[in-house]
């Protein structure tokens, strides 16, 4: 149970993580959209006549999102359980409440990836607000082990949900003013998170609030959050299937005005309905998604865009299992007895603000990643292993604090470099296509440890022994990478001394271009040469 639950995978407004999901962005956060978007080529110019017609919507999704990020209770959900006010165990806990969200958010995210697009995002950002309710409900409400889990259940769908706020605002503005805009929904989701985190702690340690009155007051937010949502304008256009139907409706157009062209040409009834069939059968293989689909063939045989793709899957896959589970181990590295002891929401609002600075930071990081990536990805992921062990051994709650600030921001350090590198070659559509994909294959790598390690069916460990599992898992990752990367940076240097014999070569082909004459200077101020 992790501190914020409301994010980008994204990035994106995880409910659970929201504050990695909005630095992340992802499906999953808001910056692998936003990222999506920015890297396409604009189609056509802004519109700088008419900025209102965008400008309040823009303003009104980011006030939503800000609105719907801020659940002060969320870093104090496992203190609440674990608490005299629930009284649940810490078996209870670790074993049969939390391993419910990963199952449930596996089993939503592709219908709701799906329905997004398909009902224009509104109706999707109906259902997680109104899911937040019901969590919120049934932490006040609730008393028994069966609704936990069905309050693990509405996580995972409001999870599954987060989606629909990363693509929602490319719908409303034009392609150039993508970055822009993307920038807008993410710095207000960040705020966001940092200020319901900050308030919690503030709840808690300083207003000596109960836990219980502390649900009571992120029920108040989040059904706050639903009348928001209810108050959005309905996008016009989305990405996958509202294009596929207008194409669909011109192909339809077409083929009528080439039967009447047939009609007048010849008048074999039996030709044109062979035609139209032939038509017919072949109409699915024209549909975008099918397209796309078809071009991840090409996408996978990039060595770039699967380096990083595999990095998504399996490196975010061991950051949420540590995310969803690092309370429930502070909570036993620190068992306190009072609120006032419990600093889960002043780290996770520390640790937003490190990750965000430090996702800032690698955008301007400049360096030959097609040679350097592996090692760059090894070194971090065996720093990450060692924070791991250190978190799983010590019994110092503050230098389990800072190992998981420190963990999270090496993270985030990746996920905008690992969000250009897959998008800055692929369309918008095929881009959100590889993140779902890459997103859908994460979470059931993480449903599969979860069953096998967390799960009560399965070997049921604790939680200090499930974070030793997390270090091996990250152990064994950098191993792979840094031999890969051995392997890429010695092949590279390999090529050296022919490349500069090229070079060496290079000037007496030079010298003999030199004795051509000159050729005569285009219109354009280029010569026939060139």
């Amino acid at each position: 149970m992790v501190s914020d639950r409301t994010a980008e995978q994204e990035n994106e407004m995880d409910p659970k993580v929201p504050a990695a999901e909005a630095i992340e962005g992802n499906v999953d956060g808001d910056l692998e959209m936003a990222v999506c978007a920015s890297e396409e080529p604009s189609a056509s110019k802004g519109l700088p006549e008419e900025p209102r017609k965008w400008m309040w919507a823009v303003i009104f999704l980011c006030f939503y999102g800000f609105m719907a990020s801020i659940k002060p209770g969320e870093p104090f959900i496992t203190p609440y359980l674990l608490s005299t006010e629930k009284n649940f165990t810490r078996q209870q806990v670790t074993n049969e409440i939390t391993p419910v969200l990963t199952y449930s958010y596996m089993a939503v995210l592709v219908p709701a990836f799906l329905l997004t697009d398909l009902l224009r995002y509104k109706p999707v950002l109906i259902i997680q607000g109104m899911s937040q309710v019901v969590i919120w409900l049934l932490l006040l409400l609730g008393t028994s082990l069966l609704e936990m889990q069905f309050m693990e259940f509405f996580y995972g769908v409001t999870m599954a949900c987060r989606v629909a706020y990363s693509s929602y605002i490319f719908s409303l503005v034009n392609q150039s003013l993508y970055q822009r805009v993307a920038s807008y929904s993410r710095t207000s989701v960040l705020l966001g998170v940092f200020a319901s985190s900050l308030l919690g702690q503030l709840f808690v340690s300083v207003g000596q609030i109960r836990y219980r009155t502390l649900s009571a007051i992120s029920l108040g937010f989040v059904s706050f959050g639903l009348l928001l949502s209810l108050c959005l304008p309905w996008p016009k256009r989305s990405l996958f299937f509202n294009q596929a139907r207008k194409q669909e409706h011109r192909g339809a157009a077409s083929q009528i005005a080439t039967k009447a062209e047939l009609d007048k040409i010849n008048a074999k009834e039996a030709d044109l309905t062979a035609a139209v069939s032939k038509c017919t059968a072949s109409r699915w293989k024209d549909s975008i998604l099918v397209q796309m689909l078809m071009e991840l063939r090409t996408v996978v045989k990039r060595p770039n865009m699967r380096l990083w793709s595999l990095w998504w899957i399996f490196n975010s896959t061991g950051y949420y299992l540590v995310l969803f589970y690092v309370h429930i181990l502070w909570s036993k590295v620190y068992p306190a007895t009072e609120n006032k002891n419990v600093y889960n929401g002043a780290v996770e609002a520390a640790s937003t603000l490190l990750s965000a600075l430090t996702s800032f930071i690698a955008g301007f990081v400049k360096i030959r990643w097609n040679i350097w990536s592996e090692l760059v990805i090894g070194v971090i992921t065996a720093v990450q292993a060692g924070l791991l062990l250190l978190m799983g051994t010590t019994d110092n709650i503050w230098v389990c604090y800072v190992a998981y600030v420190i963990f999270r921001s090496f993270y985030q350090f990746l996920v905008p470099i690992a969000t250009f590198q897959i998008a800055s070659s692929l369309t918008k559509e095929l881009c959100a296509l590889v993140f779902g994909i890459n997103t859908f294959i994460g979470t059931i790598l993480k449903s599969i440890i979860n069953l096998i390690f967390s799960d009560k069916r399965g070997l049921g460990l604790d939680v200090h022994s499930q974070f030793l599992v997390y270090f091996i898992y990250f152990t064994l990752l950098t191993v792979i990478y840094l031999t890969s990367a051995v392997f890429v940076i010695c092949r590279h240097f390999r090529k050296q001394p022919k490349r500069q014999e090229e070079i060496d070569q290079q000037p007496k082909s030079t010298q003999l271009s030199n004795m051509l004459p000159e050729a005569e200077p285009l219109s354009n101020g280029k010569n026939a040469k060139t």
